[in-house]
């Protein structure tokens, strides 16, 4: 007898469903990359952690035993707290910046944030002198040079975003402009002073952790809490961001409204960062770089916790290091900034495309 052969419809079914089950939604492949991105994860966190007890207790010039050693814990605590702000405002903006842009070789730094910290701080020791310079502290001027970097980008995003013909291309040329006119005129400003004010004024343009007071933290720590929050809420909203405009539109996000909110974001922790440590140019893109390549994923609700090790861990043993190592405290933020510049220019010449 011979044999009835099944309809066409069943047999294409029976493949679909095969097909189907190799098929998945999930933030990772298979459970062997999840598995691994914990497993990574932690490991950076237990050595972010091991980096930040060397700091606190190595090398303690105080007795374990004495009053006094705990004055002096509390005050290298003051430092971890700031690389802490530092790396999650650094790593984050990166991040979400790069996904809302398109594009994993520019950093919010284009925006000027660099740019206009260096301009007020030359501004400020050129037009009233060395004893305003050193006076230009406390939580006044903190909150000056972050409603100053604020206001800079709500204007930039103001004008070339809600505009009929705004877009973001447009933006990024503008903020790179207006970041050279700025470092023109500061350079300018800093060729006129005398060496022992250019001295005082250089120092205070390199990042350090040690620049950040104590007394910033109550102001800096709740508004790095709420736009972190917000921007790791947003998680989602960025997956779509990071397919494109068009993709993004066509699944029902508004482009325009959602860039905005993610670039208020970003701005006001990058605004936090460099009022509270100095400029970072190329950390941020060295954390982010590193984080793509260590999570198998796109989801941002996964890269973000990957971001914060990374960059706690690289801030944390490049001090430990540096201080307690090689005896460098001062070229630490010039290390991390070396190392991101060679990573931006390996990544260039690998893609060979911006």
């Amino acid at each position: 007898m011979s044999q009835v052969a099944p309809p066409i419809n069943q047999n294409v079914e029976v493949i679909s469903s095969l097909q189907n089950e190799n098929r998945s939604a999930r933030a990772f492949r298979s459970k062997k990359e999840e598995r691994n991105y914990w497993i990574l994860l932690i490991t950076l966190m237990g050595l972010g952690l091991l980096a930040s007890y060397g700091l606190l207790v190595y090398n303690n010039p105080v007795p374990v035993d004495s009053p006094s050693f705990i004055p002096v814990v509390k005050r290298r605590l003051v430092a971890l707290v700031a690389m802490l702000i530092a790396v999650i405002c650094q790593s984050w903006s990166t991040v979400a910046f790069q996904s809302i842009t398109n594009n994993k070789i520019i950093t919010p730094s284009l925006l000027g944030f660099e740019s206009l910290y260096t301009t007020i701080h030359t501004a400020t020791m050129f037009l009233f002198g060395t004893a305003a310079f050193l006076s230009f502290s406390g939580v006044e001027s903190f909150l000056l040079q972050i409603v100053l970097m604020v206001s800079l980008c709500l204007i930039l995003y103001g004008w070339l975003l809600s505009g009929k013909y705004g877009n973001l291309q447009l933006m990024l040329l503008v903020g790179i402009v207006i970041g050279v006119g700025l470092r023109s005129v500061s350079s300018f400003m800093r060729r006129l002073l005398t060496p022992s004010e250019f001295d005082i004024l250089q120092a205070r343009l390199f990042a350090s952790v040690n620049h950040a007071d104590s007394s910033y933290f109550p102001i800096a720590i709740p508004i790095v809490l709420v736009a972190g929050i917000l921007l790791l809420a947003r998680s989602k909203n960025l997956n779509v961001l990071s397919l494109g405009r068009d993709v993004s539109t066509s699944l029902g996000v508004n482009h325009k409204l959602s860039l905005i909110i993610n670039l208020i974001l970003i701005s006001i922790l990058m605004a936090v960062s460099t009022a509270l440590v100095g400029p970072l140019t190329f950390f941020g893109f060295l954390v982010a770089t590193l984080s793509y390549q260590a999570a198998p994923t796109y989801d941002h609700r996964y890269i973000f916790p990957m971001a914060l090790a990374i960059g706690f861990l690289i801030m944390t043993a490049a001090y430990f290091f540096m201080y307690h190592v090689f005896s460098a405290q001062g070229v630490v933020s010039i290390i991390i900034e070396l190392f991101g510049g060679l990573t931006f220019l390996i990544v260039i010449l690998r893609k060979g495309t911006l």
